[in-house]
């Protein structure tokens, strides 16, 4: 089998040369082609972080093991772990959490074990990344989230976690704030659920979530969220086993995967052999057991708990007491240690079963639209403005426009309702929503909202617009706060 590798910036090349020795140490039956990614090429003026040969290679072979990689600062360009993760919708991040016996933390230390998956929604929600600012005062992010999105990750959760006999699975939410958009991953969640009844499936809001992580670790199991809260969820569970140096990493896609390490280049550190190896290590045993390479995967795995059980350790972590290895010392430590079995987690002896490459050819974008279960109609519009004015002289402007088609009902600012009614009290900024819906709610076209559009656009300058859609008797979008 053939991989693509890029070796990442800072540190990278370092703890990617370390991994890949101990694979070949261990005839582990890969071939790598080396591909050019990171800030260098950055630097070489490519704005997405990768060379046209580097993604040509990726997508030949359909997997991807890269080390951790800089994105310039102040160059308007965008992240390449982000950008590689989205091209190729990668849409499923699987990072595993567990006790590793020579890492002490504070539940090592009080005989707690930690045995958690995160699965964290990979290419929507704060990735999506678009942002304007739609007055100088006021900056706006759009978020969003699919159903399609949604289902590909919470179905691939569920088999993941019905094929590792987990206990419980947990849907990690703030859908009691974020009714539509957490509420669709919610309502996903559990239309999911129901094909699998042999798992207990349950919710958590998310800041509830993180309190008892840090609480009672042990009580999770597998834990699905959507991509912002996934990655904070996903670095607090790093802080209860010894941090971002032992956290792996998997990207899973339905063409392509990536696995990698996620903590940062540490440049402090680069080019002085210190740096730890252990996270890109388990990425790149979870990437051989995703080829099938099953006893090579374990055989690395138990000499590396084997290694951390000894009390070998990187500068990072360990017991103080004992002088510190570098990098090379690491792998080389780990290589003498095949065939040992470490007192802790030992994993069993699986065989090979190497899984035959599928190479997809596409022709053209795979297209996810889910079926419409009742008729869409538009029963309104909500226009966000600029001004600096106060509500009552904004409502009185507003509802000249308003015409024979159109109620104006509401006005907030910041999402706080501020007309008909509200508070003296309520701080406003200069962008209000104002929201017209149709008279008796009858249904509009988009003619209707472009002529309400050019006729308000004539006493305000109109930053952006938004439809009132209802499927059925179920509206498809939210109220103000106090509305």
């Amino acid at each position: 089998m053939k991989i693509a590798v890029a070796k990442g910036d800072g540190i990278g090349p370092e703890i990617m040369e370390a991994v890949l020795k101990i694979f070949e140490a261990n005839k582990v039956p890969i071939e790598y082609q080396f591909v050019d990614m990171g800030k260098w090429v950055f630097d070489k003026g490519f704005s997405n972080g990768m060379t046209p040969e580097a993604k040509h290679s990726i997508e030949e072979m359909g997997l991807l093991f890269k080390g951790p990689m800089e994105t310039p600062k102040g160059k308007g360009v965008k992240s390449v772990n982000v950008t590689a993760r989205k091209t190729w919708n990668t849409y499923a991040n699987k990072r595993v959490f567990q006790t590793l016996h020579g890492v002490d933390t504070v539940f090592s230390k009080a005989g707690i074990p930690i045995d958690i998956t995160v699965v964290r929604e990979n290419i929507e929600d704060t990735y999506g990344g678009i942002e304007h600012m739609p007055t100088h005062d006021v900056a706006l992010s759009r978020r969003f989230i699919t159903r399609p999105g949604s289902l590909q990750v919470i179905k691939y959760a569920f088999e993941m976690a019905k094929k590792k006999g987990t206990r419980r699975i947990t849907c990690g939410h703030k859908a009691n704030i974020m009714k539509l958009t957490d509420g669709l991953f919610l309502d996903c969640f559990y239309e999911v659920a129901k094909e699998y009844p042999e798992l207990k499936a349950d919710d958590v809001i998310v800041d509830d979530l993180c309190m008892k992580l840090v609480t009672r670790p042990d009580q999770f199991d597998v834990m699905v969220l959507t991509n912002l809260q996934g990655d904070i969820v996903s670095d607090l569970c790093a802080g209860l086993v010894g941090g971002l140096g032992f956290a792996p990493s998997a990207n899973i896609g339905d063409h392509i995967s990536i696995f990698e390490a996620v903590h940062g280049t540490a440049p402090d550190i680069a080019g002085k052999n210190i740096a730890n190896p252990t996270a890109l290590l388990l990425s790149g045993i979870a990437m051989l057991r995703h080829l099938g390479l099953m006893e090579n995967a374990a055989i690395i795995e138990n000499s590396l708990l084997y290694t951390l059980e000894s009390g070998v350790h990187t500068g990072d972590f360990g017991d103080k007491s004992i002088p510190p290895v570098n990098t090379t010392q690491f792998a080389e430590t780990i290589i003498n240690n095949f065939g040992k079995t470490p007192e802790h987690g030992a994993r069993p002896l699986l065989p090979n079963m190497p899984v035959t490459p599928t190479h997809f050819h596409l022709d053209e974008n795979p297209m996810l639209v889910s079926k419409e279960m009742s008729e869409e109609k538009i029963v309104g519009v909500d226009m966000f403005i600029e001004s600096s004015e106060q509500p009552e002289v904004i409502a009185k402007k507003c509802q000249r426009h308003a015409g024979v088609k159109f109620n104006l009902v509401s006005i907030s600012n910041r999402g706080t309702q501020v007309w008909p009614t509200g508070s003296i009290y309520t701080n406003l900024v200069n962008e209000y929503n104002v929201r017209f819906e149709s008279i008796d709610t009858y249904p509009l076209n988009q003619q209707d909202v472009i002529g309400l559009y050019v006729s308000l656009s004539g006493d305000f300058k109109i930053c952006s617009s938004e439809l009132l859609n209802m499927w059925g008797d179920k509206k498809a979008y939210s109220l103000a706060q106090g509305q």
